[in-house]
């Protein structure tokens, strides 16, 4: 990917995101800490799921506000950021040490990704999932904590 690619996505308007399906979308992946992330076993939270890259600069706009944004309501969002580029294992764990979020980052293979969410057609590409386990929510380009707010209800 490159940066271009980059730049073309935040001209992307959010309708060309659409939400996974209507039923409960499944996601399972092992965290760059070794730990697994279940989506399945975050029932009764919101949960943002967040594609983003080290080289896309509204993504790094938006990743302190949405890691602010969990430790603010922690008790009711949970969040799992998807590193979704070809690179190096390594150098994403390097790059979260200058860029420390509050919540688990996997990387997903850019041939394979989660098979009930849309493959990103730019990034950031989030979708915030209900307490219930349904898409409340997807959105392109990068996220603030109003648009948070709008949809979990503060």
């Amino acid at each position: 990917m490159n940066r271009i690619f980059a730049t073309a996505l935040v001209v992307l308007s959010a309708t060309a995101v659409h939400a996974a399906t209507a039923q409960k979308p499944t996601l399972a992946v092992t965290t760059l800490d070794g730990s697994n992330f279940d989506l399945s076993k975050q029932s009764g939270k919101w949960v943002i799921v967040n594609y983003w890259a080290t080289w896309c600069s509204p993504c790094l706009k938006e990743l302190p506000d949405i890691s602010a944004y969990v430790t603010a309501h922690k008790d009711k969002v949970a969040a799992i950021g998807l590193d979704f580029e070809d690179t190096d294992k390594a150098e994403v764990v390097n790059f979260l040490k200058t860029h420390p979020l509050s919540y688990p980052v996997a990387q997903v293979d850019i041939d394979n990704p989660p098979k009930d969410f849309d493959t990103p057609k730019g990034l950031p590409n989030t979708y915030v999932i209900a307490p219930d386990g349904h898409v409340a929510k997807a959105f392109m380009g990068p996220i603030t904590a109003k648009d948070l707010d709008a949809v979990i209800g503060g």
